[in-house]
């Protein structure tokens, strides 16, 4: 598998292109990934022959570049990554950031205020911007099983004492759903709010969304919107559904996200990327 960037493959099925997208976007959790954080040899294969046939595979993800680059690292991945829901675009082959958008820590602390006033304390976790940025958890915040390092710590109010690209926030008892419902009609105007799993409702920068960070990176390959085709499994990739000329969910997708795709396919245990790709790869 490869990411490879600068590519001038087809945009169309017609004289004698052999791909019908110059771009194949991916989300990783529940998409690419399977349960153990691995891509399976199929996919790896299809991946492969859809770049060989003159796409680009590009990885468009809501963990920031510390949670993404060993995973890239060992798909030999070099070249573009969509990061941290869009805030950061990764070049894989140099390590290095070429864009890199933080959170307005006043601002956010403004929306968990407002937040709470509504539902009482939330529990509270934050990415820090950068390479090297950690992922910082308060007192209660529930972490994944996994092997992805996070910083423990004892005040909430550490988490602003450096730049941040996200701040996440968790509720004793409302579910994901309707802490993002809530959290949007309070705080919707200060930041944006978006669900990338479970137990993970994260507070952005307004404006930013998967789809932002994805036309910046496409512009740098040469692609755009009507050139690529999206996979994705939560409502964190609806964005990115929209701005994509064909959007594939997965069958573990979110029941909203299954409701603006243009297809459903495979779960990602069931290989679903690679069942939509060997469709549209000419046949020998």
């Amino acid at each position: 598998m490869t990411g490879t960037t600068g590519s001038t493959g087809p945009s169309e099925a017609t004289g004698g292109r052999t791909f019908p997208y110059k771009l194949v976007a991916t989300d990783l959790d529940g998409t690419l990934l399977r349960s153990d954080e691995t891509v399976s040899a199929r996919t790896r294969e299809a991946l492969a022959a859809v770049t060989a046939a003159g796409a680009a595979h590009i990885v468009v993800t809501g963990r920031a570049v510390p949670w993404t680059r060993h995973i890239l690292d060992d798909l030999g991945y070099r070249g573009l990554a969509v990061c941290g829901q869009g805030a950061q675009v990764y070049d894989a082959g140099e390590h290095r950031l070429l864009t890199s958008v933080t959170l307005d820590r006043q601002l956010a602390g403004l929306a968990l205020a407002k937040i709470e006033a509504e539902v009482g304390p939330l529990l509270l976790a934050a990415s820090r911007d950068g390479l090297e940025g950690e992922v910082l958890v308060g007192p209660g915040y529930r972490v994944q099983d996994g092997p992805l390092p996070v910083v423990p710590i004892r005040d909430a109010a550490d988490l602003w004492s450096a730049p941040l690209n996200k701040v996440y926030v968790q509720h004793p008892t409302l579910s994901d759903d309707e802490l993002a419902a809530v959290a949007t009609e309070v705080a919707g105007g200060l930041v944006g709010v978006t669900m990338a799993g479970a137990g993970i409702v994260e507070l952005l920068p307004l404006g930013l969304s998967k789809a932002t960070g994805l036309s910046l990176a496409a512009r740098r390959l040469g692609a755009k919107a009507v050139d690529t085709i999206a996979f994705g499994d939560m409502p964190n990739d609806i964005p990115m559904f929209a701005w994509a000329a064909h959007s594939v969910a997965m069958a573990n997708a979110h029941a909203d996200l299954k409701a603006v795709a243009d297809e459903v396919t495979a779960t990602n245990e069931d290989d679903g990327i690679a069942v939509v790709l060997e469709r549209l790869l000419p046949r020998s």
